[in-house]
């Protein structure tokens, strides 16, 4: 039995294991072990706490690019809003500035047609009167042709006049 190979073996082997219990191996190999477990649990609940605090920086960054686009457009709105506005009141304002040349020029006309038509009459007042003076001169002679041209004379600058 001592001579048996096996033997020493087995010997060596329980010698071996009981060294390892003596100095407690097991017991500082269990420890490193959990040791390294905790590490990795807590490595794995700091990637996951990472992980959230990165869904919900994602997620604020799309709630803002969201309101951002919205008032992008809220603020396209109102300029298009205003731009209609203000080209309605351009157009307002240049059509009223249209219709008051418009009737400053139709005042002009007019004036100058009464102009026109006091300026023919004078004309014609002045021919009838000239006129009148020559026949008068011809036919008539003496005072009584004087007082007679001036009397057509004043009768007829007051009714055409």
């Amino acid at each position: 039995m001592f001579a048996a190979p096996e033997f020493w073996v087995l010997v060596s082997f329980v010698l071996f294991i009981g060294l390892l219990v003596y100095y407690k191996i097991p017991n500082t190999l269990a420890k490193a072990l959990d040791g390294r477990a905790d590490r990795i649990r807590a490595e794995l609940d700091e990637a996951r706490r990472l992980r959230e605090e990165a869904q919900q920086i994602l997620a604020d960054y799309q709630r803002k690019q969201r309101d951002a686009e919205k008032e992008v457009e809220d603020i396209i709105a109102v300029a298009r809003r205003e731009a209609e506005f203000y080209a309605e009141e351009s157009r307002k304002a240049l059509n009223e500035s249209l219709q008051r040349r418009l009737k400053l020029a139709e005042e002009k006309i007019a004036r100058a047609e009464d102009q026109a038509v006091k300026d023919i009459r004078s004309t014609a007042v002045d021919a009838a009167v000239a006129a009148a003076e020559l026949l008068i001169a011809r036919e008539l002679k003496g005072k009584s042709a004087e007082s007679l041209v001036d009397k057509s004379i004043r009768d007829v600058s007051t009714k055409l006049n």
